[in-house]
Order: C-alpha cells, then sequence, then structure tokens
C-alpha cells in the first residue's frame, strides 16, 4: 500500500499547474508514497455556465472525496488580489461537511502559489491559503531554511511554500529554484505523512 498525496490546484496560464507538476514529483520521490493531481474548473459570473464534466485535458476534477481518500494535501493556485483564486475557494467553501466530521484533521498540508508580479502578494496568498486548512485541523507544513535555496532563490520560494514569480510573462518559465523547492515541499509533505499513516507501515 501507498499513502496518497492529493495535490489539488487551479491554474489559468500553466504556471500553478507546473508547480503542481514539480511538487508531484517531490511526493513520488518518497518510496511509500504516490501522488494524485487533481484540479478545480472555473467559475463564471453567469448562473447557467458551467465547465464540462470531464475536463477538456489535464488532471480530472477534484472531489471532496479525494480529499477523504488522501494522506495529506498540497494545494496551489495563483494569487487574486492577495488571496487565492475563487475556483478554488469555491472548492473548499463546499467542504462543510468534512469541516463537522473531522475527516481532514491531523493530515499534513502545504500551499504554493504564482504571481505575474514581484509584489503581487505571494506570501499572503500562501497564508491566507492556510486558514481554511487550519480550520480544518490540518498540520501546516512550510519550506524551512533548513532548505537552502529557500535563503538563496532570486525568484519564488520562501518558508511558507513553494511560488513562481512570471515576471509579467504569460508562459510558464519556472526556475530551476523554484522547480526544486516545488519538489522538496511535495517531499516534505510526504515524508511527514507516511510517517502518520498506516498505509506506509
Amino acid at each position: 500500500m501507498k499513502a496518497e498525496i492529493l495535490v489539488l490546484y487551479y491554474s489559468r496560464d500553466g504556471a500553478t499547474a507546473e508547480l503542481a507538476r514539480q511538487v508531484c514529483l517531490g511526493v513520488e520521490s518518497v518510496e511509500k508514497c504516490s501522488a494524485r493531481l487533481r484540479t478545480v474548473p472555473a467559475v463564471s459570473a453567469v448562473c447557467e455556465a458551467s465547465e464540462p464534466v470531464v475536463p477538456d485535458d489535464g488532471p480530472p476534477y477534484a472531489a471532496h472525496q479525494d480529499l477523504i481518500e488522501c494522506a495529506g494535501l498540497v494545494m496551489g493556485s495563483p494569487t487574486r488580489f492577495g488571496n487565492m483564486a475563487a475556483p478554488l475557494k469555491y472548492f473548499l467553501d463546499g467542504s462543510g461537511s468534512l469541516w463537522l466530521s473531522g475527516g481532514l484533521a491531523g493530515k499534513p498540508a502545504a500551499v504554493f502559489t504564482s504571481t505575474e508580479s514581484l509584489h503581487g502578494g505571494q506570501e499572503s496568498t500562501l497564508l491566507t491559503m492556510m486558514i481554511p486548512l487550519l480550520h480544518h485541523g490540518m498540520l501546516i507544513l512550510g519550506l524551512p531554511y533548513t532548505e537552502a535555496l529557500v535563503s538563496a532563490t532570486s525568484s519564488g520560494g520562501g518558508p511558507y511554500g513553494a511560488s513562481h514569480w512570471a515576471h509579467g510573462q504569460k508562459q510558464a518559465l519556472i526556475t530551476d529554484e523554484e522547480k526544486k523547492l516545488a519538489i522538496a515541499l511535495g517531499k516534505r509533505v510526504a515524508e511527514l505523512a507516511c510517517k502518520l499513516s498506516p498505509d506506509c507501515s
């Protein structure tokens, strides 16, 4: 048996999706863990509008059952005014039954983000993404300064989680430092989940 880690994200231009793939590599580097990559559909101001049940490409859409079945969570979103994007917030807002049951309590979790500008709100986005996870009783992990690149990176990445600074570019040009920190974040969550999960025994 392997402990599965849910890597859940929303991405519009591809940078957050690329970070999610790097996080998955970190999860998969832990022998008794595997990554479950999921996204969420966009939301619309038009009440009648809806996304297809299955995405045209990329990973499947997440269901709350994914949260229940996985031993840990790494969640990512682009920055929207210093906060997570609406589609991911909408998904979390529907997880009240899991909060009532304590279904996520004690599971490790971490967050990641991407921004177009240097001062686009990376740290506030990461911190506010943690709030609903804390309400669920999850164990929040960051990137400690024992990860040397946290001090050395000149773009994304920091103690609150992995991140990417796009420099205003639409292409997902993730730097080597950003990739390595995303991998380190996935590995960190997987290692703790494996210690806590009976699936790793």
